[in-house]
């Protein structure tokens, strides 16, 4: 088995993941969360470098990754679990009282591989840029991953980090946006168009990549390349097309996943399209 085919069978127990969280307490948001397993399994079992035995909130000379869409929260927990970070079984509690695995990463809960609270849109950027800048001031040559939706783009905050980043070419902070086209009141044209994302982002002095979030050797070759640059001459932002609920068919081509949970019959249609590869954890 390949590399590329290992991290598949992965992203495929993930999906399972999410939308068995997401059922057991008919709350959360499966689509976004389906559409960027793959990136999330490459991300954490492949491209960054960190310690994932000795979690500590500073992340000196490890990379850092920010999950500015918080409520794409499900993906996060399951490649926490898949790879080995918190128990497979403490997935069953996920958005329950008391649990560490709450709707929106929290970082007071002790949770490794979640330095800052987010899903309050538009602020993961801001945080990045300084995470960023410290590490800059250490002589950390690590990086900084920041993964935003592409509805998140219409909060101003972003557009202020945007333009901070690029004026002052911190350039160890990578920009990921899920351009996947959707939001929860519909598509991205609807609600309000974001127009020439490449555009916009070059215009603030920002390297802007593309790449299929849905094909695991695109994601890991384009990540590892990212990863690889140093001293770039411009910070390097990536629109990652994705599909809204990527591997189960109903879900797919419609806004309508964002947050809605599956039902009973949902769920078994669901995961007779997913292969279990890692054994389900115990509910």
């Amino acid at each position: 088995m390949t590399n590329i085919e290992n991290l598949e069978q992965i992203a495929s127990q993930v999906r399972r993941d999410i939308v068995r969280m997401v059922h057991n307490v008919q709350s959360g948001h499966p689509g976004g969360s389906l559409g960027c397993a793959d990136f999330f399994t490459a991300m954490f079992n492949e491209v960054m470098d960190y310690d994932s035995n000795n979690f500590s909130m500073d992340g000196i000379n490890e990379d850092i990754f920010i999950l500015s869409n918080g409520h794409i929260s499900p993906v996060l927990y399951s490649v926490l679990a898949r790879s080995g970070q918190i128990p497979i079984d403490e997935l069953s509690t996920f958005r329950l009282l008391n649990s560490r695995l709450q709707g929106h990463p929290a970082a007071k809960e002790g949770l490794p591989g979640v330095r800052v609270s987010t899903g309050s849109l538009g602020q993961g950027l801001s945080v990045a840029n300084g995470i960023g800048l410290a590490k800059k001031m250490n002589g950390d040559e690590s990086k900084v991953y920041c993964l935003m939706g592409d509805g998140e783009l219409e909060e101003g905050q972003v557009w202020e980090a945007a333009m901070y980043i690029g004026a002052h070419n911190i350039n160890n902070v990578v920009g990921i946006v899920d351009y996947n086209k959707k939001q929860i009141d519909g598509s991205t044209d609807d609600v309000l168009p974001l127009g020439d994302l490449r555009a916009k982002f070059e215009s603030f002095g920002i390297e802007v990549w593309e790449m299929n979030g849905n094909i695991m050797k695109e994601v890991v070759s384009t990540m590892n390349k990212v990863k690889n640059i140093k001293n770039n001459s411009k910070p390097i932002f990536i629109l990652m097309h994705t599909e809204m609920g990527m591997g189960i068919d109903f879900m797919m081509g419609t806004h309508k996943w964002h947050g809605a949970p599956p039902n009973d019959e949902q769920l078994l249609l669901a995961l007779n399209q997913l292969e279990e590869t890692m054994g389900d954890y115990s509910l």
